[in-house]
């Protein structure tokens, strides 16, 4: 039929070297295979939400790149946090998960939700305060989550705010 999946930690070139003929560090030389049961719950957290590494420093030896899961309870929102220097770019695999941010566009700040379904994506960038939202009574949301850094960054606040010049 087809050939078997790959094994954990199996490379794609085992045979690749460093110039002086030794073996090169293996979490650089090689592909990762990170199963969907093989997720790391230990990362950093927000009230309301439990994250998952995937790709990550720890994981894979990642230097530039964070990629998990997060995982939304239903009629349950995350504390109000930003994620840093982080550029975060969310995936909506499953529910309709709201982002909730203030804006200053108007004479006042306003709250804007972004109401999302699956297949959508938003993009969070750096030191924006936001929080994310389930308010379906049933259903988990599970959204994919990718970062700009090699750990999941999450800066917990006690409230929202319009991000200004000076803030970051």
């Amino acid at each position: 039929m087809s050939k078997p999946l790959t094994t954990p930690g199996e490379g794609f070139h085992p045979h690749l070297h460093d110039a002086a003929g030794q073996s090169a560090a293996p979490l650089r030389t090689r592909l990762h295979h990170v199963r969907a049961d093989a997720l790391d719950g230990d990362t950093a957290q927000s009230g309301g939400m439990r994250r998952f590494a995937a790709v990550s420093g720890r994981t894979v030896g990642s230097e530039k790149l964070w990629m998990g899961q997060t995982h939304v309870a239903p009629s349950t929102a995350s504390s109000d946090h930003h994620h840093g220097e982080s550029e975060t770019a969310i995936y909506v695999v499953s529910g309709h998960p709201e982002f909730v941010f203030l804006d200053d566009a108007g004479p006042r700040p306003e709250e804007i939700r972004l109401r999302t379904s699956p297949g959508d994506y938003i993009f969070v960038p750096p030191f924006v305060p936001h929080r994310e939202e389930n308010p379906d009574p049933a259903e988990e949301a599970v959204v994919v989550i990718a970062r700009s850094t090699q750990e999941a960054i999450v800066v917990n606040l006690p409230g929202l705010y319009v991000l200004g010049a000076g803030d970051a």
